[in-house]
């Protein structure tokens, strides 16, 4: 049984259709890349997995649970987190009041404290930083705020959207970085990301989105070498 389960989803903005039945899954332990141009639905995708908007037919499982109508703020308790385009920090809060907030689902403090460092032991800029405020933080370290806030929720899925946005060359490596290591410790990764190389790079598999429909999926290093992709998202 896959991990997170996508089946036939179709959701709307108002009359225009954004995603057209679309289908896919997820394996525990996978780094799985969702690839696709601007408006193609990537976006609205993990908005819809993650609770945020709703679909108005099909279904969504995660560890043979249905979501489909779960409230957002439940799916976090149920292990997965997301780690929105834009990152989204809370500028006014310091950048270890927005650690602790990712927490929110969290009772044990001890447990907290193990995630916290460990957020610390990832992100060593953040601990540095810890009582700057987060709106004051580079792009890079903003970045690494959101997924270290993400991080303290403890999940099991992570689903990540655009997360080298904006970046400079030498932040979107340590970026990815993070992902692989966050990857071999045993989270299970959902990434959407424009740097379609990159992606494909760390991703085991990929679905390509074109308006709204997967039109192309595979494993990751296939893909890398298809033609079409190669064409259309990696410049070549």
């Amino acid at each position: 049984m896959a991990m997170l389960e996508i089946k036939d989803i179709e959701v709307y903005y108002g009359v225009i259709q954004a995603l057209k039945g679309i289908s896919f899954e997820v394996n525990q332990g996978e780094v799985i890349a969702l690839i696709g141009a601007n408006g193609a639905g990537k976006t609205t995708t993990l908005q819809t997995i993650t609770g945020l908007l709703q679909a108005k037919k099909g279904s969504i499982s995660f560890e043979g649970k249905d979501i489909t109508r779960t409230p957002a703020h439940n799916i976090v308790k149920l292990g997965i987190a997301h780690v929105p385009e834009g990152r989204r920090v809370f500028s006014n809060l310091t950048v270890y009041q927005n650690l602790r907030m990712g927490a929110y689902t969290r009772a044990d403090k001890n447990e907290i404290e193990e995630s916290l460092n460990l957020v610390y032991e990832r992100f060593p800029r953040l601990q540095e930083r810890k009582n700057q405020m987060a709106g004051t933080l580079s792009g890079g370290e903003q970045q690494m705020l959101a997924m270290g806030r993400a991080l303290m929720s403890k999940p099991k899925l992570i689903v990540m959207d655009e997360p080298s946005m904006g970046l400079s060359p030498i932040f979107v490596n340590e970026i990815f970085d993070i992902i692989r290591k966050v990857s071999a410790e045993g989270t299970t990764v959902l990434l959407v990301e424009q740097n379609a190389k990159k992606a494909l790079s760390i991703a085991d598999r990929a679905y390509v989105l074109e308006t709204g429909q997967i039109v192309l999926s595979g494993k990751a290093e296939d893909l890398l070498k298809d033609d079409s992709v190669k064409k259309a998202y990696l410049g070549e």
